[in-house]
């Protein structure tokens, strides 16, 4: 008889720190296009009287054009009242727009109503960020997504999300996991255990419950290690090579492309301008339409491919060309369609063909491990982790660690104390 565990553990347990998602307020700080925002910076500086300057800047009851604010971590910005400020556009920052779409923000606190400095001050090259979502019904979307970006955690159906980083301080520190649960894994698994294993296997095995997400434990080291190197490979699509790239396995840094026969080109020229309805997808042809330009083959699973229950692809293309309200300047919009935009258009359907490929290796092995059932030493669930001291997580874990790696300026050029 097999026993079945409903035991598993929450990935609110296993990875106790979560931050709500960050908040911009207006619409204009963020393009896709660092140029787009400098030149929007630039006529926010330049405008002419402070009328014209507070309709641009669009104030809200968190930011408005004399609100004192601080500098966001790692981006020396200035911090004299936007009403002053006559300076050149900070630099833009790529950041992580929903699950899928990859935008430039001007990173100024005076700009953002909710910026969530703790995520800043531990974005760096070693950082992974877990987006945890509310899931939808009648779809088939990860209830966690991963990047190697910022992610603003935002979702076009409104349902809000928990970002979870893997490392509570800067430099790959501070594992953000319950602690004693890598070296819990280690001794039952008799094998080496690292954070970045332990979010691979969350990658594999999470799945949406009753009570929340659920991430059930390894059985044995054979399904470990089967588990583990399907989320390594989640990890490196989701990061478009960012993280857990590795050629020997297939995962190029630079090279996130569908096997030959279903890799997507360029079949005619796209429009240097297309509109907002120019886009459609012919299934006969598996072809996608911008105007009169077109790619091919794209898969159905890659147009079909929902992120909060809207399209990836259509919400991806109309990010670059709605119009924007008149008179705002959210409607200076990019002067073309770029061989640049092209390319992120490329690659979005490559890393949208190969996930569809990747969900139905995860389910097979999911279905898989659920009809095995638990092995003879018992159950793997958040009972044992109770049992070795693992869980209850302490309160302290749940709160952003202390990082003093640097100075942050305070409102009008004061040291800001953390």
């Amino acid at each position: 008889m097999r026993v079945v565990s409903d035991d598993a553990p929450l990935l609110h347990d296993l990875m106790p720190w979560s931050v709500r998602p960050l908040r911009i307020g207006r619409g204009w700080p963020m393009a896709s296009e660092p140029a787009c925002l400098r030149a929007r910076w630039t006529l926010l500086t330049t405008a002419p009287d402070e009328a014209t300057r507070n309709a641009l800047l669009r104030p809200t009851r968190a930011r408005g054009p004399h609100t004192p604010v601080g500098q966001l971590p790692g981006h020396p910005t200035p911090t004299t009242a936007i009403a002053r400020e006559a300076g050149r556009c900070p630099e833009p920052v790529r950041v992580q727009h929903g699950p899928f779409d990859q935008q430039w923000l001007i990173p100024d606190h005076r700009l953002i109503d909710v910026a969530r400095p703790e995520l800043w001050r531990i974005a760096d090259d070693r950082q992974l960020f877990a987006v945890e979502h509310s899931p939808l019904p009648d779809t088939a979307e990860a209830v966690v997504t991963f990047s190697a970006l910022l992610p603003d955690g935002r979702s076009p159906a409104g349902r809000p999300a928990l970002i979870r980083p893997l490392y509570r301080r800067p430099g790959g520190r501070d594992p953000n996991l319950a602690p004693g649960l890598t070296g819990w894994l280690a001794s039952r698994l008799d094998t080496g255990v690292t954070a970045e294993d332990t979010l691979a296997w969350i990658a594999a095995a999470a799945r949406p419950g009753h009570r929340g997400c659920e991430v059930p434990l390894p059985r044995d080291l054979d399904q470990w290690q089967e588990g583990t190197a399907l989320g390594r490979r989640s990890l490196w699509l989701h990061t478009r090579g960012a993280r857990c790239a590795d050629p020997g396995q297939g995962r190029d840094a630079s090279r996130l492309r569908p096997p030959g026969g279903s890799r997507p080109y360029v079949r005619a020229a796209l429009p240097e301008r297309p509109r907002p309805d120019d886009l459609r997808y012919d299934p006969q042809e598996r072809a996608l339409w911008v105007g009169t330009g077109q790619v091919a083959p794209v898969a159905p699973e890659a147009w079909e491919a929902t992120a909060g229950g809207v399209r990836v692809l259509e919400a991806w293309y109309g990010r670059r060309t709605a119009p924007g309200e008149p008179g705002s300047l959210e409607a200076l919009r990019p002067a073309a369609w770029t061989r640049a935009t092209t390319s992120e258009l490329l690659e979005l359907i490559g890393v949208l063909t190969l996930l569809a490929g990747l969900r139905e290796e995860v389910a097979d092995f999911t279905a898989r491990s659920a009809a095995e059932g638990v092995d003879r030493a018992g159950a793997a669930g958040a009972a044992a982790l109770r049992a070795a001291g693992v869980l209850p997580v302490p309160a302290a874990r749940r709160r952003p660690a202390s990082v003093l790696e640097h100075h942050e300026e305070g409102p009008d050029g004061q040291f800001a104390l953390l």
